[in-house]
């Protein structure tokens, strides 16, 4: 494929490619799931602002798709969404009945933190009681030792049971414009209700919206969402 695009062509129809795109947008493309670029890569060319081009090996007159800043007008007639991808490197832990003390989230992570474990979406319950729930995502290859971390602190914790799920896959969209445009979110939500997809967690920040549905789900939810942003 020559260049960057709305999608896995592998998995959804139809895409769309992409030319130019922000730093910002291929960093979170790269770090949820696309295998286009490394993060590493895409972190150097924004720190010193050098574009980066995406072409095709096998084409001579390859276009590609440019990584680089945009200038404030491209930025105003941008799309609002530039992506959607999966990441089917996620596994979800939920700590039962933690003691909802002051304190206790902040240890739960700093035993995580201590071993290089790193945590993407956080949900906590609203601990309006003596316990709380706590759920949150570690990538596959950290689950074993995060269950040990926290099994070995589970009386320090005072939780009372630890779960976990592997079969699970992150569905995320990204685009810079996102915060200028209202019900992004309900467009996503929708487009997973029509095809009877579940979601389990969702996180969001200004240029993205991730959620963890069952992998089985996963092809399915990628091509529902591309379907309602970028087909018409």
């Amino acid at each position: 494929m020559d260049g960057i695009f709305s999608s896995d062509p592998r998995i959804v129809e139809n895409v769309k490619k992409v030319d130019p795109i922000s730093h910002d947008e291929m960093l979170e493309l790269a770090s949820l799931g696309a295998k286009v670029l490394h993060n590493r890569c895409v972190e150097i060319g924004k720190k010193y602002d050098i574009p980066i081009i995406v072409k095709s090996t096998f084409e001579e007159d390859s276009t590609g798709t440019t990584v680089r800043e945009k200038s404030e007008e491209e930025a105003f007639e941008d799309s609002y969404i530039t992506g959607v991808t999966k990441d089917d490197n996620v596994a979800r832990i939920t700590i039962i009945g933690l003691e909802n003390k002051i304190g206790r989230t902040y240890r739960v992570f700093k035993l995580l933190a201590d071993q290089d474990i790193s945590v993407d979406v956080i949900v906590q319950s609203l601990g309006e009681h003596i316990t709380k729930d706590i759920a949150f995502t570690v990538t596959k290859t950290d689950l074993n030792k995060t269950l040990e971390i926290l099994d070995a602190n589970k009386e320090e914790l005072s939780a009372k049971e630890i779960l976990h799920c592997d079969n699970l896959s992150k569905i995320s969209i990204v685009g810079a414009g996102m915060v200028n445009n209202p019900g992004i979110a309900a467009k996503i939500f929708e487009a997973l209700y029509e095809n009877n997809i579940n979601m389990h967690m969702i996180s969001t920040s200004e240029i993205k919206i991730s959620v963890l549905v069952n992998n089985n789900c996963a092809n399915m939810a990628m091509k529902a969402i591309h379907e309602k942003f970028f087909e018409k």
